[in-house]
């Protein structure tokens, strides 16, 4: 019975070179009609083929003095901004007594409008009263009221409604 508490030795493949005392220096072989392959034979006499990297070029190191284009921005516009809330500030200190002269006006014209509206009904019942000539104390001319009642009678949830209109 095999013994499975041991885990056995892991298998381990050597390749066999084809040329087993070839050593010397890499020689490259010419490429195989792609540019970008090249075969090279290898110091233990193996030829591989593979393709070629070229190497990326990296971008040049910026200077150690040298201020980036964003912070020469920020520099620019840092007095503009500035300036443009000092000058701000002063228009608003010179328009100060003006803003306060309009606020009042505002609140005079809204005072004015509601006054409008609660005195304008009062005088038309005034000048309303003294033409008709009756002053509200029974005298004078006697006012007559028309009284309409309406009756409405159906029946059922879709029944046809009926109506009578009385004018007294």
């Amino acid at each position: 019975m095999p013994d499975h508490t041991h885990t056995p030795a892991p298998v381990i493949h050597h390749p066999v070179p084809l040329h087993p005392a070839a050593h010397g220096t890499v020689v490259p072989a010419a490429p195989a009609g792609l540019p970008a392959v090249t075969s090279v034979q290898l110091p233990d006499g193996r030829i591989v083929t593979g393709y070629t990297l070229t190497p990326t070029p990296t971008a040049p190191a910026r200077p150690a003095g040298s201020v980036p284009a964003w912070a020469k921005t920020t520099a620019l516009l840092a007095p503009t901004v500035g300036g443009g809330v000092a000058a701000g500030g002063i228009g608003l200190s010179y328009a100060a007594p003006g803003l306060i002269a309009m606020s009042h006006a505002l609140w005079s014209a809204a005072a004015l409008l509601v006054a409008t509206v609660i005195a304008v009904p009062i005088a038309l019942r005034t000048a309303h009263r003294a033409l008709t000539g009756n002053h509200g104390r029974g005298g004078g001319s006697v006012r007559t009221t028309t009284h309409i009642t309406q009756n409405i009678t159906a029946t059922g949830l879709f029944g046809r409604a009926n109506g009578t209109l009385n004018h007294r």
